[in-house]
């Protein structure tokens, strides 16, 4: 197996010290490169400023808040408490992500089994549990690359929306890993990524990861994918998600419910690939997921100069739901599920 360049890692310095590495994706295509993130405040405005972005990414980062939150409290006599409240602060940054609660949660439970033990052996097990939910992302998915890769007819042109690909995970991707597995058994396998307005992740991210691979990539806009599909061009559509109800109803960037409705439309099979951690299983619906709102600037300001005038109102959903009677399936680690059956996944 090739080894995989992670998009964002834990950089040990001994151990019980060390930061969280990650590319910076708002600078790409224009530069790439690698940032550190050494306190509790870099990780909430990574986050929440979209050096990193993906919903697991965003999880493995809110593993890594745990732990520097865990390192700057090392000394105190309130320990679990206090890394606590720094794990909410962290947990704040992005509202619609699941995975964010998922890995923060996951690193509280550390803290929480353990509390009897000293502050820096509880640190030793955060940084040894997040480097474990790192590597276990990357395998996850891996499988699901595999899983997909079963629904993708030979010689399609696959349409995707946002970018779920390695820059969003730690390594490989959802919906770019189910294009890559693909990939590697049809090499004539072709993309059309659409823009992703307002901030341009198909345009600025998925196109980036697609082309370095030597996979052919078209880019459209946002608004043509109904043109394309009514041409026929269209074969299936694989997108990732940020949050899915137990339902099956799927949180994902915003657009992805309109390019649903144009899937149904012409009959064209439409896919969620995400693992197990991006469901939910607190909430039976999609009308209970909470939708971010961003700051107008994303729609008005292009490459620093304004669009349109100062006068006009703006909103800007980062977020939409795709009702699970649009979804043909959803794609994870543990096969391929009709929405109405992801809930099997936590049945014992």
């Amino acid at each position: 197996m090739t080894k995989i360049e992670k998009t964002i890692e834990w950089i040990k310095q001994g151990e019980t010290e060390g930061f969280s590495r990650m590319i910076d994706q708002t600078i790409i295509p224009y530069e790439y490169k690698k940032v550190d993130i050494k306190t509790t405040k870099d990780m909430y405005d990574a986050i929440k400023t979209m050096i990193v972005r993906g919903a697991p990414a965003i999880g493995i980062a809110g593993a890594h808040g745990v732990v520097l939150a865990a390192i700057e409290n090392k000394e105190s006599t309130d320990f679990c408490s206090d890394v606590k409240k720094q794990a909410d602060y962290v947990n704040s940054s992005r509202p619609t992500a699941v995975n964010l609660h998922w890995a923060i949660q996951k690193q509280l439970e550390v803290v929480e089994k353990n509390k009897d033990k000293s502050n820096d052996e509880i640190i030793k097990l955060l940084i040894e549990n997040a480097i474990k939910l790192e590597d276990e992302d990357i395998e996850i998915n891996k499988k699901i690359g595999e899983y997909g890769a079963s629904i993708v007819p030979k010689g399609a042109t696959i349409q995707t929306h946002c970018n779920a690909g390695a820059l969003a995970t730690v390594g490989y991707g959802t919906a770019l890993g189910v294009v890559r597995s693909a990939f590697e058994k049809d090499k004539t396998i072709k993309v059309f990524a659409d823009e992703t307005r307002p901030r341009g992740q198909g345009a600025r991210l998925t196109t980036y990861e697609l082309t370095r691979d030597g996979i052919d990539t078209t880019l459209i806009t946002d608004g043509m994918s109904a043109y394309f599909m009514n041409k026929g061009m269209i074969d299936v559509v694989i997108v990732g998600a940020d949050r899915i109800a137990l339902n099956g109803d799927s949180a994902n960037k915003i657009g992805t419910y309109m390019l649903a409705i144009a899937a149904k439309y012409h009959n064209i099979p439409f896919y969620i690939a995400a693992p197990k951690s991006t469901i939910d299983p607190n909430i039976k619906t999609g009308d209970e997921i909470v939708i971010e709102l961003r700051n107008k600037e994303e729609v008005t300001i292009i490459n620093d100069k304004p669009i349109c005038t100062d006068k006009v109102n703006v909103i800007n959903p980062g977020f939409d739901v795709t009702p699970a009677e649009l979804i043909t399936g959803i794609i994870t680690e543990y096969g391929i599920f009709k929405p109405d059956e992801i809930h099997k996944l936590f049945e014992k």
